[in-house]
């Protein structure tokens, strides 16, 4: 008889309480330290809470959940399954899944921790994967090998509306924010199972959105085997301006018709450091 295995992962996935809820997935709600007072995305602090905050130039850190609610979550998961299969956040973004996988030695085996390098709606497929591999008998090592084994098998890039984040949080100097706000350039950064890496500059947001576009279509078609539902599943992020992400979606779908795109806000996580009107571009590879 096939074990029953619970899926588990943190809010920088996209998945809210309410939908973990839905899809019968356990969501771990990664805390902030704001003007040092804890919050809890999705619990004591929304999407727009958050963005108010940063606005009114509140000192946002992100921090990662205690040991004790981890395992809080893992337990009372435990009470109804066999297994669980953890899916944090990126470990080159957050020290929380190696926080994780400390953990998780307290469990027997019971508790697996896939490192698969991924964050916001990349993350999300992987708990999807993970489900669809868990109803198909799949036992939670099994999981983890088979999410860690496909990690790099995804896509994303963002473009950015403001430098200042960047700057703020010590990712680029203030010389070359500076130089960068006079020349109003926005900068591209893609996400490759690494860490947020620089992409290319665009001179303005349309040329910005073709830069992601064709980068999006030649991974596509030299990684992960066609630009076509067949072989990819293609995503839109965004953060804060909802109507500048509805217009892209309609851009990207206009150059990949047969497409359903999921589209979510990008991670709190994310957006502290690259702050409100970012566009992001993903997709994953089809391995379930």
């Amino acid at each position: 008889m096939a074990k029953k295995i619970a899926v588990v992962t943190d809010s920088n996935s996209g998945i809210t309480q309410a939908q973990g809820r839905e899809m019968g997935v356990y969501v771990l709600p990664m805390p902030f330290m704001i003007n040092e007072e804890v919050y809890y995305e999705d619990i004591s602090l929304t999407q727009q809470q958050f963005y108010e905050k940063l606005a009114q130039g509140a000192d946002v850190v992100t921090s990662q959940p205690t040991p004790d609610a981890v395992m809080k979550l893992w337990d009372e998961a435990l009470q109804d399954h066999d297994e669980l299969i953890h899916i944090p956040m990126s470990s080159s973004l957050s020290g929380s899944c190696q926080s994780a996988v400390m953990l998780a030695k307290e469990y027997d085996g019971r508790v697996q921790v896939a490192d698969n390098q991924r964050i916001s709606v990349t993350q999300r497929q992987s708990v999807l994967d993970a489900l669809a591999l868990a109803e198909q008998g799949m036992d939670a090592a099994g999981i983890r090998a088979f999410l860690e084994k496909d990690k790099l098998n995804s896509s994303i890039y963002i473009m950015l509306d403001t430098l200042y984040y960047l700057k703020k949080g010590g990712r680029i100097t203030p010389a070359a924010a500076a130089l960068g706000t006079i020349l109003r350039l926005k900068p591209v950064l893609q996400i490759q199972g690494q860490k947020l890496d620089a992409f290319a500059k665009a001179r303005t947001v349309s040329h910005g959105k073709s830069i992601m576009i064709n980068a999006i279509r030649s991974d596509m078609e030299k990684r992960f085997g066609g630009a076509d539902t067949d072989h990819v599943r293609l995503q839109i992020a965004y953060s804060h301006d909802l109507d500048a992400a509805e217009q892209f979606r309609e851009e990207v779908q206009s150059h990949f018709p047969a497409f359903d795109i999921h589209m979510d806000p990008l991670s709190l996580s994310v957006s502290c450091h690259i702050g409100p009107g970012a566009l992001a571009v993903a997709c994953c590879m089809k391995s379930v």
